[in-house]
């Protein structure tokens, strides 16, 4: 196993994601939530999500007959676009095998950056197992989701981020699906402000880095269930699982009505059009899951959601409060 990333790591990851990755903005939603409540708006990156982060600080650090030769990656969907986005902007063809339930949204989101798109199953095993068959076959470099260090570090520059914008935050909710975004920015905040308390957020039909922490060793799931539909890896990964068993403090979980939930309040209250994987922890910050007196920061990872998806939640709502 590798290392954990450094903070070194990271601050040179942060050099170099960015031309492209935003400093996404700081929304201050303590008004509506009735805490002091911050969201770190990620949905707002290219691609729509975080991803373009890790995606991107891994890409350009291939060998120029790496990304040559092309870049392949298995992904639910907003990795699959980030890596697509990555590998335009730095040269190289693009493959990117999804599930065969992935939201329409994220399929076209990949396709537009360039991408072949390949489908297997419904699990990360499934497409992971396809994706490497078909780098084998093809020549292709893996891009791997989340369990990589070029992938955490870039992640974790969401950290350093949050830390320049609120110095004075208590703690930190990190939605968790394989572990790469917890691990990158619980990395960045221990390393360099150990007080700040850094919280994961799963669904609780997807628990599989929180019972891995419990047991001290890596679970995997027989099966995870969620519309939360990139926080449904059935295992965390090894490195992942690692950096959160040094660096986060606590992981908590969320029911599927509560992300819902949490999905319609930010695009009520806050304005944001997040998807429910992007909500899960403002659906933590909004319930008693969470004891904060302090400024917490929610990260809305991503706002791949289609206005036919956000109908259907708005309705199923309004079906359960007649």
């Amino acid at each position: 196993m590798s290392a954990l990333v450094t903070l070194a790591e990271i601050r040179a990851a942060a050099d170099r994601v960015r031309p492209i990755a935003r400093v996404t903005p700081l929304l201050d939603a303590s008004a509506a939530a009735g805490r002091p409540l911050f969201l770190k708006c990620e949905n707002l990156q290219p691609g729509g999500a975080f991803k373009i982060r890790g995606a991107y600080n891994m890409v350009a650090q291939l060998a120029p007959d790496q990304r040559a030769r092309g870049v392949i990656t298995y992904s639910s969907g907003n990795h699959g676009q980030a890596m697509a986005l990555a590998a335009r902007e730095l040269g190289a063809p693009a493959v990117v095998v999804m599930p065969t339930t992935a939201p329409a949204i994220k399929v076209e989101g990949a396709r537009a950056f360039g991408a072949e798109v390949l489908f297997a199953g419904t699990t990360s095993v499934e497409r992971r197992r396809r994706a490497e068959e078909e780098a084998g076959t093809r020549g292709l470099t893996m891009v791997p989701p989340f369990d990589h260090e070029w992938i955490i570090a870039g992640q974790g520059t969401l950290g350093l981020e949050i830390l320049e914008q609120r110095p004075d935050v208590e703690a930190v909710l990190v939605p968790i699906g394989g572990g790469g975004l917890v691990a990158g920015v619980a990395a960045a905040i221990k390393q360099s402000k150990p007080s700040v308390r850094v919280i994961g957020v799963e669904p609780s039909g997807a628990a599989a880095m929180k019972m891995s922490l419990e047991r001290g060793e890596i679970v995997t799931l027989p099966k995870t269930e969620s519309i939360a539909d990139g926080l449904m890896p059935v295992r965390p990964g090894d490195l992942t699982f690692a950096h959160a068993r040094q660096f986060v403090d606590e992981v908590v979980t969320v029911e599927d009505p509560q992300i819902a939930d949490a999905v319609l309040w930010l695009f009520s209250k806050a304005k944001i059009v997040a998807e429910p994987s992007g909500a899960a922890t403002a659906a933590a910050a909004l319930t008693d899951a969470v004891r904060c007196a302090g400024p917490l920061v929610a990260i809305v990872s991503g706002g791949n959601i289609s206005a036919e998806k956000l109908d259907e939640l708005r309705r199923a709502s309004a079906g359960a409060a007649v």
